[in-house]
């Protein structure tokens, strides 16, 4: 996946947006205000840090060398996903689930209004 890719995949979400509050070259992705994704899109190697279940970030770290605990974040919540390391399909995925995890944490009536009940 490219960095104008995730990008564009991050932004595809009800509510998304791309803010910059660390600086313009750190796009946070956020659902209603809350971060879902946070990427240095023009470093190299890509990485993406995302959300995840406690339970569900150590078995993506012991299955892929590409899945570190997240850098500069909560280690128990956030994994760092280094983009070449794993099949786009399970990085889409893991945005997916990270920007579920975000919505799962609003109030009823956000979730209700981005159809995320």
């Amino acid at each position: 996946m490219t960095p104008q890719q995730l990008r564009a995949f991050c932004l595809e979400f009800n509510a998304s947006t791309e803010e910059f509050p660390f600086g313009p070259g750190a796009s946070v992705f956020k659902v209603l205000g809350k971060m879902f994704a946070l990427s240095t899109l023009d470093a190299r190697p890509l990485t993406v840090n995302l959300k995840c279940d406690p339970d569900e970030a150590v078995r993506l770290r012991e299955k892929y060398d590409a899945v570190a605990p997240g850098w500069h974040m909560n280690k128990r919540h956030w994994n760092t996903v280094t983009v070449s390391g794993i099949p786009d399909r399970v990085l889409c995925e893991l945005i997916e689930d990270s920007y579920d995890l975000v919505v799962a944490g609003l109030p009823k009536a956000d979730r209700l209004r981005l159809d995320r009940a």
